[in-house]
């Protein structure tokens, strides 16, 4: 087994809940940032968790080589949680070099997301906190992009320098095993899951990147999973409302 950077293997966490039209593109793309030349020789296991489904999202994550945790929690922050417990099992005497990265069934990443993130732990960081861009605009709301642009970019700073954003989403997320271990892990929420461990990492003093350097496509479908995520914020700014700071992804 060779390491990048202290990183023994790679863990991508997938939680979904009938996904089964949307998951292989999702998986699809992971497997690309898989194989990746910057990853190397480390191996990667992408784990869905089928989380209370009723379609075929289990056999499709199965098709495409997944590990598939199917569980009854309809709740992302214990599905994310059970993903990253069932990888570390997998890789038990490596288990505390594991980069755990994390991303959503309605999601596509880029072909370097996997190696960006394992190029920042090499560099020392413990966590990287990435941004989400739309896969595509709906119909209809022709200034759509351009109100979510405004307000999603409000911190931005001039062209040239680095943006340290303020938002956390599920379906871009990275962290280190033992970073991970020590904030105590997803919390079981059924939202907000991956902003409440990036708050546990800043607790427990870990070193966060927050970075717009390589930003993960997500989906804009008018009926969101997930209450008060990314496609509840968009549907909102179709209503003209506000679209929070630091809004969370949970799975859609």
């Amino acid at each position: 087994m060779s390491a990048r950077g202290g990183v023994a293997a790679v863990a991508v966490v997938v939680p979904a809940r009938d996904e089964e039209d949307l998951l292989p593109a999702a998986l699809a793309s992971v497997r690309a940032a898989a194989e990746h030349p910057g990853v190397g020789a480390v191996p990667v296991l992408i784990v869905v968790v089928a989380d209370s489904c009723t379609d075929a999202t289990a056999a499709v994550a199965r098709a495409a080589g997944a590990l598939v945790v199917p569980v009854g929690f309809r709740s992302v922050g214990r599905a994310r949680a059970a993903g990253v417990r069932a990888a570390l099992g997998v890789f038990g005497d490596v288990r505390d070099r594991v980069w755990v990265a994390s991303t959503d069934a309605d999601s596509a990443v880029r072909p370097d997301w996997l190696a960006h993130q394992l190029a920042r732990a090499a560099e020392g960081w413990d966590a990287v906190v990435g941004t989400v861009i739309a896969g595509c605009w709906p119909p209809g709301e022709p200034d759509l992009a351009v109100r979510y642009h405004r307000l999603y970019e409000a911190t931005r700073p001039s062209a040239g320098r680095p943006w340290r954003h303020p938002h956390v989403h599920g379906a871009n997320l990275g962290v280190g095993s033992r970073a991970y271990a020590v904030a105590g892990g997803f919390p079981p929420e059924p939202l907000d899951e991956d902003r409440g461990l990036v708050e546990a990492l800043e607790r427990t003093g870990a070193r966060i990147l927050r970075t717009a350097d390589c930003p993960v496509a997500t989906s804009t479908r008018a009926t969101p999973r997930a209450r008060g995520g990314f496609g509840d914020h968009l549907a909102g700014l179709g209503r003209r409302a506000p679209l929070a700071a630091a809004g969370g992804e949970a799975a859609g």
